[in-house]
């Protein structure tokens, strides 16, 4: 009896037929195998694409609309017809499904992605299959997630998951575009990503879809440093997310990062909205970055931006201008000004336990 958290992300080409409308045959042959892995004892999340396609005809368009307001009246639509779907075929097969629509508004408020993860878990823990969605009726640009890819990672972070699934319309990461360069050969492994990893990734995604190789990649950068192993690999199989468990099927593992973030820490590196900058000295830079150790109020030079006591405040080295990472402010800035005014400026700024470094 399997007792594995895996998450599951399907795009809207793995849902859709070649003219973007939704194709219930592919809707049920995802449920097919969410139920059979159901049934073998694996806890399961899916989030899943598809909710504008489902709706953008039953509005009267043509094709995928382009403009924010026809898109989010469409995803409207979609949305019911979309978990319809989903909840039909599982309900069919004795198992339960939940609708949880979600903004970067959920992750960004520390208590809404606590209440977030806490009711997760009980849906996840009573045998319930949660369905999530980027909430595109209700999103504007500063709320949006923006992509499916990155919001499945999001969600696998906060659940600590045991291994993210990445379907797509290709079997994995290739070494170049495999549909223009007839060289390209697929990478089974990747244990670091690098600038290089996302160089080679390249290339947009479906026309019915927002997401390219990029993006997923993006993901696995934010997953893997959470503790959470990635696979892509590609959807068409009707056994792709059951062999998908084990890597049976042709894809890309990314590992987890062995220093993962805990969720304190994933919610400070990813989530946690900025109000100001400090610039802070190489031996600083050195001190957090290499060691661990706190930022002292001696080794900041320069302060951007207003903030008060316990808002987050990024980090970046006075040199280079880089981002070294993010904590909260132990005083408000008015404070902060008058403690570095005085000859030999004493006392933490950023305590290594409210800090991370995202180098």
């Amino acid at each position: 009896m399997e007792e594995n958290l895996i998450v599951f992300k399907v795009g809207t080409s793995s849902l859709t037929s070649p003219a973007g409308d939704l194709d219930p045959s592919k809707i049920l042959k995802i449920t097919s195998q969410l139920a059979a892995l159901h049934q073998k004892g694996y806890k399961l999340v899916l989030v899943t694409s598809g909710s504008i396609a489902a709706g953008f005809r039953r509005l009267g368009f043509d094709k995928r609309p382009k403009k924010v307001a026809d898109k989010q009246a469409a995803a409207a639509v979609g949305q019911g017809l979309l978990i319809e779907e989903y909840t039909k075929d599982l309900l069919a097969k004795g198992v339960v499904s939940a609708q949880i629509l979600l903004t970067q508004d959920d992750f960004a408020d520390q208590r809404r992605y606590q209440n977030a993860s806490n009711a997760l878990s009980v849906l996840i823990n009573r045998r319930v299959i949660p369905i999530i969605n980027e909430n595109d009726t209700i999103a504007i640009d500063e709320l949006k997630v923006g992509d499916n890819d990155t919001l499945s990672a999001q969600v696998a972070s906060l659940l600590k998951a045991d291994l993210l699934v990445l379907l797509t319309d290709v079997p994995g990461l290739y070494s170049a575009n495999p549909r223009t360069n007839p060289n390209a050969h697929p990478i089974p492994v990747i244990e670091n990503i690098t600038p290089k990893t996302f160089e080679i990734a390249g290339g947009a995604g479906s026309s019915n879809g927002t997401g390219g190789m990029a993006t997923k990649i993006k993901a696995a950068d934010m997953a893997t440093k959470s503790g959470v192993p990635v696979f892509i690999c590609s959807s068409e199989s009707s056994q792709a997310m059951i062999d998908a468990v084990d890597q049976l099927n042709q894809g890309t593992l990314f590992t987890a990062n062995e220093n993962a973030f805990n969720q304190k820490k994933q919610w400070l590196a990813f989530y946690a909205p900025t109000t100001a900058k400090v610039f802070i000295d190489q031996g600083a830079v050195n001190a957090m970055a290499k060691k661990g150790s706190s930022l002292l109020i001696s080794g900041i030079k320069q302060v951007k931006g207003d903030f008060q006591k316990d808002d987050i405040v990024e980090v970046y080295s006075l040199t280079s201008k880089h981002l070294i990472g993010k904590g909260k402010a132990r005083f408000s800035k008015p404070v902060l000004k008058e403690i570095l005014e005085q000859n030999h400026p004493e006392g933490i700024f950023i305590h290594r336990d409210d800090w991370v470094t995202t180098l």
